[in-house]
């Protein structure tokens, strides 16, 4: 019992430590092209509504964009909530990316890529 215990923690440890091996990290080519969509006004437009490290003219309506893999340490949650954050908050002011086709799929892929990184 207690070496199972013990690998457990052990496997939790590296897992935390090292990240899950199967967790695929974006390459500097993606985030870079997130970036420029995030910042872009007329496409993301995210600096609208929220202060992000880099950006200018930042809006205050929406949190900042800080500590993102913290608050979403789940990739999908926060591709969920760009595509269309109504479904969990119907009050929200945040455009439906995903359902209003404002930004295509790949686009909202990068813009979780470049996000995740903050």
């Amino acid at each position: 019992m207690r070496l199972i215990l013990t690998i457990s923690l052990l496997s939790l440890l590296a897992g935390t430590q090292y990240g899950l091996a199967d967790e695929v990290q974006p390459d500097e080519d993606a985030i870079e092209r997130g970036k420029a969509i995030v910042f872009e006004r007329g496409r993301g437009n995210c600096l609208a509504c929220h202060v992000i490290k880099g950006g200018e003219l930042a809006g205050n309506y929406g949190p900042p964009l800080l500590k993102m893999k913290v608050r979403y340490p789940d990739r999908a949650d926060l591709r969920s909530k760009i595509w269309d954050a109504s479904i969990r908050e119907p009050t929200t002011r945040m455009p439906p990316y995903g359902r209003h086709r404002i930004l295509t799929e790949e686009e909202i892929d990068l813009v979780v890529d470049f996000i995740h990184t903050l």
